[in-house]
């Protein structure tokens, strides 16, 4: 029973139907889970012990055997903290947070990669203000190269360099950013 706390007259746990909907949405999570290949799995942010459920889950073929196999890792699931299960949904959803970063991270370096070679000094002059920990004279030579290259209509090999160091340098400090905002 769920029972009422006597002074404020709350309720002590959800009710059934809450727990019906919780568990439903664990069984949806684990069946996405089992559906997904190997790479894919490897990936995500899935506990150990998981692990041999889900590959147990996908091996078997039976349809009753794999509805109760798909049973017993969803109950096996409900056994870990929410934010485990947010962290897999999280970086299962398309949408996720992770890949709104990320994607908002590759359009930041491709507007400094397409800025620099155009803008020259100041440009350089306005990353390295906002980056100073950033290797100056790799980052000049990349400029320069890229913008010899774009001169003779050569392959952008070190246009390619230039966005490669400038999405590393961007990522170092979105990772520094996120520890100090974990401290």
């Amino acid at each position: 029973m769920r029972g009422r706390d006597p002074e404020t007259g709350e309720f002590y746990s959800p009710s059934r139907t809450q727990q019906r909907i919780e568990a439903l949405e664990i069984r949806s999570l684990a069946e996405k889970l089992v559906a997904l290949p190997a790479a894919q799995l490897a990936r995500l942010p899935i506990p150990q012990e998981l692990m041999p459920h889900i590959v147990e889950t996908q091996r078997i073929t039976s349809h009753i055997a794999h509805k109760r196999q798909l049973q017993f890792l969803a109950k096996q699931m409900r056994r870990e903290e929410d934010e485990v299960l947010e962290a897999i949904r999280d970086a299962m959803d398309e949408g996720g947070e992770a890949a709104r970063r990320e994607t908002a991270l590759l359009h930041q370096a491709e507007q400094w990669r397409d800025r620099l070679p155009a803008d020259g000094d100041d440009a350089l002059a306005a990353l390295l203000e906002e980056f100073p920990t950033a290797d100056r004279q790799k980052l000049r030579q990349l400029v320069r190269n890229a913008t010899d290259e774009r001169a003779k209509n050569k392959p952008p090999r070190a246009f390619r360099d230039l966005f490669r160091e400038v999405r590393e340098l961007l990522a170092s400090t979105d990772t520094q950013d996120d520890e100090a905002a974990a401290e």
